[in-house]
């Protein structure tokens, strides 16, 4: 499911009213009936949208899979302000925390945006440590750059190029620790990959678990028939060289 701020979703009917949590539900509801296999995956939703409500009823789906994507922009609330962002970093770990109690092996990935005008080494270093402390999954690193007709290009104190290119760095780095992390906590666990086709006539086939681990599967454990299909896999290790989860059938 994806769009523009997805957990502010409206819409009137007969005078009734639905919110994103009753979106989700009608979805599922609606799979559910048609006994259907699916996924669905939910795309970026800000922390205030998330509701406790909506991270506890996607815990019990059979069908929205356990992975989040919720931008924070800054771990500095002087940042977060200047942003106009409609949160703080408090409620954001407080989202994370909720996550992790409800649906432990979550996958969570969030957006930062480094060099923001105004950004100081202060503001920055309250950033990494907060992300540093989160169990999260993966970061993904923004830089900021200028553009026309935004009120951000009036804000005082624009960050150096040389700067920004050093923080992305530094917090992409911090992001591959969090991803190694959180893959090998899944070794040696059943999961389910749903694999893709293979359009290059790899010998690997490549998907994604339900937990959206990136994995790959050589072609002598398996035949074709394994293109476009959900399959039970063990996770064995993690292929450094590609980012990558190497698994076998499990039967």
């Amino acid at each position: 499911m994806t769009g523009i701020n997805i957990g502010d979703y409206k819409y009137n009917k007969n005078i009734k009213n639905f919110k994103f949590f009753d979106l989700i539900q009608i979805i599922n509801n609606h799979i559910e009936k048609r006994k259907e296999k699916k996924r669905i995956r939910l795309s970026s939703i800000e922390p205030n949208l998330l509701k406790d409500e909506i991270i506890e009823y996607l815990s019990r789906s059979k069908y929205f899979v356990p992975h989040f994507h919720i931008p924070l922009q800054s771990g500095s609330n002087k940042i977060l302000k200047s942003m106009r962002r409609r949160y703080q970093k408090e409620l954001y770990e407080e989202k994370i925390k909720k996550i992790r109690y409800y649906i432990p092996n979550a996958y969570i990935g969030s957006d930062i945006i480094v060099g923001f005008p105004g950004e100081t080494y202060k503001n920055f270093l309250e950033t990494y440590f907060f992300l540093k402390k989160l169990y999260i999954s993966s970061i993904h690193v923004f830089t900021y750059s200028h553009r026309y007709n935004i009120n951000s290009i009036f804000l005082n104190k624009m960050i150096s190029e040389k700067i920004k290119k050093k923080r992305n760095y530094i917090l992409r780095n911090l992001s591959k620790k969090k991803y190694y992390y959180f893959c090998n906590k899944q070794i040696k666990t059943i999961k389910t990959v749903l694999f893709e086709k293979n359009m290059k006539n790899s010998k690997y086939l490549y998907g994604y678990t339900e937990n959206y681990i990136r994995t790959k599967i050589s072609y002598s454990y398996i035949s074709s028939k394994y293109e476009n299909t959900f399959q039970n896999v063990l996770l064995k290790k993690i292929d450094h060289k590609d980012d990558i989860v190497i698994v076998e059938p499990f039967i």
